[in-house]
């Protein structure tokens, strides 16, 4: 099967060779134990399906839901073919689905832990159990697969495994809702490639009875006499259950299961067309984007919980931002996207995709963050008890390992965030180069440089008689844009932040250019550790400053008010090939003092700037994204 968006881009190819040539050999090795190291983290989740399968003795190991480590891998791996066929990959992948197949129960239960740990305890534990996520990303990982190659072996095995699941909790009426939301989202796509309805009437009964009885896992734990966390049932807030999903205002607790339950809001809303679904959608991204997202893309602030507190409560040390966060808000952003025809929702896909989750990986491939703070110093970071979670370099792997194949899966899948149609009408989301083929007879060139200069082309090819309408998104970061439609100036005139192309003939070329100056930002003053700072961005990227490209550490800098970023440099040996930023600051004289009567002398410095996604990739040190400005 083959992709209407062939990726061939300056910026985002090589993220897309790195993930099929270096982090999915590297992460299968983790994966599979192949990749053993002193200082690394151990996985065993490829063996757990061994001796689930009865082809190997021993007893689980991992977290409860350690499945979902290689049910993201073959996902990944699934995008990758599409991106560059592999034979020997190929071959890997069925091998191991083939594994994952004996692993699975007559009745069509899979999930390693309780089939090797707890075999008499299945569906007892909805609330920390994650039977309902391990088996939502083995169905993605099945409809990717797929849709890849055409092959429909982990297809049956996962449609076995809804069957049970529709049996026990829609025809049998078994009370209980996903802990860990994700099946919900997964049920639409397994439904949007079979047309099986109860796949989606399996998501709808999902959504709709979250927040309906907030006591249900407490009867739950009732019933029960064993635990994973000693997770508290009455935290409702914490699982996404104290208010019917269209009644919920603010989002609240575990930012990824929120998110994923969005998403899974969004895409059944799209299916349904229940626009009550819609409206509760929308205020949940209004409560994440607008008063609880970082400037990075970035969310879930709070260590404890891995969850939304309060709104303008945004600390940048303390940040917690994990990656999978940031990924599921990119899934949100693209429903809503599709389901609503603007702009805006990009815009926010665009600011954590360029900022949080190319962070999360080292430019090594090998190396990964699972938490995304705005500042960081390493005296301080995974020492002082409340840092615990903070890492001022990427570690090779982690136990809970649900970032790194969540990062690959999103890499190797750009195509279907690039373009979404409606109707008749083209979306160029994001402006990444390629070829799309919306239908037979179509085909649009992208040319992009966007990420260096902001300049972006398309060529239209079209046979007789078929009519294109396309639509480009205009940031709202560019200020000044231009448009060029054949080498004559266009006027920009936007339809929910889209400039509208409509009868275009064949061998149209337009050029854009979009605004990609570096300027200050400010936070809103509600964010009390933002105020008295600025941050320095340029299109998309949101910059930081480190300790290696400063003569001084950067907790003893400010930047001058009067003084505006502007370009220093594009290549750097470490982090390749980058804008990098000065600005004029002053740096503060050093003391033993701990309290004065006088400000210390400070001193001229030019600060040097590098975006968010690269820091961490040379020497450690201090980082920060909001600098003191005076």
């Amino acid at each position: 099967m083959t992709n209407k968006f062939i990726v061939k881009d300056s910026f985002w190819s090589k993220y897309q060779n790195l993930v099929c040539n270096v982090m999915l050999p590297y992460q299968y090795a983790v994966l599979n134990d192949e990749l053993q190291e002193e200082d690394m983290e151990k996985s065993h989740s490829i063996e757990n399906f061994r001796i689930a399968a009865g082809e190997s003795k021993g007893a689980f190991y991992g977290f409860v839901f350690q499945d979902s480590d290689t049910a993201k891998w073959l996902e990944a791996a699934a995008y990758s073919l599409s991106i560059k066929p592999d034979k020997k990959l190929e071959e890997k992948m069925d091998d191991l689905i083939g594994l994952i197949g004996r692993a699975q129960q007559e009745d069509g239960y899979l999930d390693t832990y309780f089939t090797v740990a707890r075999p008499n305890d299945k569906w007892t534990n909805l609330q920390e159990g994650h039977e309902l996520y391990c088996a939502g990303h083995m169905i993605e990982a099945a409809v990717a697969y797929y849709e890849a190659t055409g092959k429909k072996e982990l297809l049956h095995i996962v449609k076995k495994n809804a069957d049970l699941i529709y049996r026990i909790f829609v025809e049998e009426g078994k009370e209980g809702i996903p802990g860990h939301p994700e099946i919900e989202l997964a049920l639409v796509r397994l439904y949007r490639v079979t047309k099986e309805e109860k796949y989606l009437q399996l998501a709808k009964h999902f959504i709709d009875a979250r927040g309906k009885d907030p006591k249900v896992f407490v009867r739950e734990k009732e019933n029960r006499d064993w635990t994973v966390w000693n997770c508290d049932p009455k935290d409702t807030d914490y699982t996404q259950n104290t208010h019917p999903v269209r009644d919920e205002t603010n989002a609240v607790g575990h930012a990824v299961r929120a998110l994923y339950l969005c998403t899974g809001m969004a895409m059944t809303a799209a299916e349904t067309k229940d626009e009550t679904l819609v409206d509760g959608c929308k205020r949940w991204w209004d409560s994440v984007t607008k008063r609880r997202m970082y400037i990075t893309g970035g969310v879930g602030n709070s260590a404890p919980g891995e969850a939304f507190t309060e709104d303008y409560y945004l600390p940048n040390d303390l940040a917690y931002n994990e990656t999978c966060a940031s990924i599921a808000l990119i899934f949100f952003a693209r429903e809503m996207a599709e389901l609503t025809n603007e702009a805006s929702y990009i815009d926010v896909m665009e600011k954590a995709l360029y900022n949080t989750v190319l962070a999360s990986f080292q430019l090594d491939g090998k190396h990964f963050f699972y938490t995304n703070p705005l500042e960081v110093n390493p005296k301080y970071a995974h020492i002082i008890p409340v840092l615990n979670h903070v890492f001022p370099r990427r570690p090779k792997w982690h136990g809970c390992a649900c970032c790194p194949p969540n990062a690959a899966r999103l890499i190797t899948s750009l195509d279907k965030y690039a373009w979404h149609q409606s109707g008749k009408t083209v979306y160029s989301d994001l402006m990444i180069g390629g070829t799309y083929q919306p239908e037979e007879g179509v085909t649009i060139e992208v040319e992009s440089s966007f990420e260096q200069d902001g300049k972006v082309t398309y060529r239209i090819a079209k046979e007789n008689g078929k009519c294109v309408k396309l639509a480009v998104r205009i940031p709202a970061w560019s200020k000044e844009t231009s448009i060029m439609v054949n080498g004559v100036g266009k006027e920009i005139y936007t339809e929910g932040g889209y400039q509208i192309f409509s009868d275009l003939e064949n061998g149209t070329i337009i050029q854009i250019q979009f605004d990609m100056t570096p300027h200050k930002m400010y936070a809103n003053p509600k964010i009390a550790e933002d105020t008295g700072k600025c941050a320095i961005v340029a299109g998309p990227f949101t910059y930081c400053i480190e300790d290696v490209d400063q003569k001084v550490e950067v907790n003893r800098v400010y930047v001058k008010r009067d003084s505006m970023p502007k370009v220093k440099q594009t290549i750097d040996d470490q982090i390749g090939k980058v804008h990098k930023l000065s600005i004029e600051g002053r740096y503060y004289e050093e003391t033993d003092e701990l309290y004065m009567e006088q400000s210390p002398k400070t001193y001229p410095l030019t600060l040097t700037l590098v975006p968010y996604y690269a820091w961490g990739n040379r020497q450690e040190g201090s980082m920060k994204v909001w600098i003191p400005e005076r």
